[in-house]
């Protein structure tokens, strides 16, 4: 199946010049951050099918008017037509912000999170990288989260989507990367991802 990937900017090829037509095939759509309620609540109802989404550490207003008939993936596992995704929103913490999260914090949530997946997951979902695969040094916000590392030693997702860092903030980032098999995506504006029966191809 084909899987809508979303996050960061608000795609106008989506919102303003939509046609149905041309994502008939989409079967789910998942939000990495940071993208208006409205955004999100708009693809939901003229895709038709389910948007699972995490927080960006820009997401401050979801806590009041989340995105409506769309599932938060924060800190759970939700398994649809058989994939099991699992979901950690926010960045580094940089101001002491809503959605921010010390590295010391974020194990904290990984080992909750590992926990309740019982060392399974098909895909990974979060805003922020993993330290060292495709964040940014230049700055603690864009840092990736070490903590990751154990998600994919624990549970071997097949992928892992993000988003955060910008594809335009360098012109060195790259849309994929592989750790140990796993595919890591940038969901940067938008990405569709192809699920094939019994194995993940992109």
């Amino acid at each position: 199946m084909k899987i809508l990937v979303v996050a960061d900017v608000e795609s106008n090829y989506l919102w303003d010049f939509f046609d149905k037509s041309k994502f008939s095939d989409i079967e789910c759509v998942i939000s990495c951050g940071d993208l208006k309620a409205s955004y999100l609540s708009f693809l939901v109802t003229m895709l038709g099918v389910p948007v699972f989404y995490v927080h960006g550490n820009h997401d401050k207003s979801y806590g009041s008017h989340p995105p409506e008939g769309c599932d938060c993936l924060e800190d759970k596992v939700i398994t649809y037509k058989g994939i099991r995704m699992a979901g950690l929103g926010g960045s580094m913490e940089y101001t002491g912000g809503l959605h921010q999260y010390t590295e010391e914090r974020m194990q904290k949530r990984v080992k909750k999170l590992m926990k309740t997946s019982k060392n399974r997951i098909d895909l990974f979902v979060t805003h922020s990288p993993t330290f060292d695969l495709g964040d940014d040094k230049n700055g603690v916000c864009h840092r990736g989260f070490k903590a990751f590392y154990e998600i994919y030693k624990s549970t071997m997702p097949k992928y892992h989507l993000y988003g955060h860092n910008h594809l335009t903030y360098s012109s060195s980032a790259q849309r994929l990367l592989t750790y140990n098999d796993i595919t890591i995506i940038n969901g940067y504006n938008y990405y569709v991802l192809d699920y094939k029966q019994g194995s993940w191809s992109v």
